[in-house]
């Protein structure tokens, strides 16, 4: 069951026109049309990396669905477009002025604009043969992963759109997924929201999820599969009641009464104290700490364990280790606190947590930010057949896959 278009707020109209577009692609679209060059192309799409988890295909499909296609006056389109793209500016310095009757004249007009060029559209998508991997599948290097079949004209100038779609699901996915495998089972949350912009929360979160994630920070991350965002404290909080952790997770589950509560216990560089202290006042209420030191200090209950350490021993101790996990589990569980799961966060990524797991670390939940976001996943789209024939550019020959499915309507 593929997410329906809908979902991902498309700004169907600026994709039409190819504003979203590498402006080559359009130009490619409207060559073919003046020309009257009416032939049926195969784009194939595939990306490069030997292990990859596949995220953004129905995006990309929706993508085609409401964008494939032509205006069948296109002359007509350009003043109406380029009015449009005024009034977006318009409104937006409109609400920053507080000038809602100037807001809802201009949003009026906007409206009417997008209804006259809906009229001049005419839909080809039922015309494509779109055959594709369903997100969250395995995908190999220089395997297809997308195809399309139809009059390039119809859909020329969405290529680079569909295949940026596809390149940043992707990644989020296949990063989700090789932390989660390195987690051994244990819950891993992608607390992603302060590293990248956050326009792209909603389509990253639901990577995320695809990739295995068991909860994300904000509620726009969950929005997409309609649930909500987890979270705990920020250091903001505690700092904002005076550097007391204990009473800053009192007002938490006081004012927060409906999550569980997971205290922030690394504010003053002592995580067992701080952890218990915290276990001492709110008992059973609380459900877990979070360790989240600093990776270039070393937590105060750690001070005898440096000795004579220095170079990478030393540098072993910095940040949230194995030891210091260690060192807040036993204090808990000496007081009697064997109820309280300790997550961890800061710098995590799959060879982190694969030390953490060997050695047995008695952690009970990963968080995992920037590293999720790292690298690239880049897609490539080539016409590899025309009218059936062969027509590949040397090296980017068709590559039939079985494994892709027919996209229906």
């Amino acid at each position: 069951m593929r997410l329906d278009p809908s979902v991902f707020d498309l700004p169907v109209v600026e994709l039409r026109r190819g504003y979203r577009s590498g402006v080559y692609f359009w130009r490619t679209k409207r060559i073919l049309e003046q020309d009257n060059r009416h032939v049926r192309c195969l784009m194939q799409v595939f990306q490069k990396k030997e292990k990859a988890i596949v995220c953004g295909t129905d995006e990309a499909i929706a993508v085609l669905k409401t964008s494939s296609g032509y205006y069948k006056e296109a002359e007509a389109v350009y003043p109406l477009f380029d009015r449009y793209v005024e009034l977006k500016k318009n409104i937006r310095q409109q609400l920053a002025a507080g000038d809602y009757d100037g807001y809802l004249k201009s949003t009026a007009e906007r409206t009417e604009l997008i209804r006259r060029m809906d009229d001049l559209w005419i839909s080809k998508f039922s015309e494509l043969e779109v055959r594709s991997l369903s997100d969250g599948e395995a995908l190999g290097g220089w395997e297809t992963a997308l195809t399309i079949e139809g009059d390039l004209s119809y859909f020329a100038h969405l290529e680079s759109v569909y295949l940026g779609v596809l390149a940043r699901r992707t990644k989020v996915a296949s990063n989700t997924r090789a932390v989660v495998e390195a987690a051994l089972g244990k819950p891993v949350l992608f607390f992603a929201d302060r590293f990248d912009h956050f326009a792209a929360q909603g389509g990253d979160g639901y990577a995320s999820m695809i990739g295995g994630a068991k909860g994300v920070a904000t509620d726009a991350m969950a929005a997409w599969y309609g649930d909500r965002g987890l979270g705990t404290m920020p250091h903001a909080l505690i700092a904002a009641y005076d550097g007391n952790t204990v009473l800053a997770t009192e007002k938490f589950a006081r004012y927060i009464p409906d999550v569980p509560v997971i205290s922030l216990v690394d504010f003053d560089n002592n995580c067992p104290a701080t952890s218990v202290a915290v276990a001492r006042k709110l008992g059973q209420k609380l459900w877990g700490v979070r360790l989240d030191t600093s990776e270039t200090i070393i937590d105060y209950s750690l001070a005898a364990e440096i000795g004579g350490r220095s170079g990478e021993a030393e540098a072993k101790l910095r940040g949230v280790n194995p030891s210091l996990v260690l060192k807040v589990r036993e204090a808990l569980d000496k007081e009697g606190f064997q109820h309280v799961k300790i997550v961890v966060s800061g710098g995590f990524n799959p060879d982190k947590i694969k030390w953490f797991e060997e050695s047995r670390v008695p952690v009970d939940s990963y968080a995992v930010g920037s590293w999720i976001l790292t690298g690239s996943f880049d897609f490539t789209a080539d016409v590899v057949l025309v009218e059936g024939k062969p027509a590949a550019k040397v090296g980017r020959e068709y590559r039939p896959n079985t494994r892709l499915k027919k996209v229906e309507g």
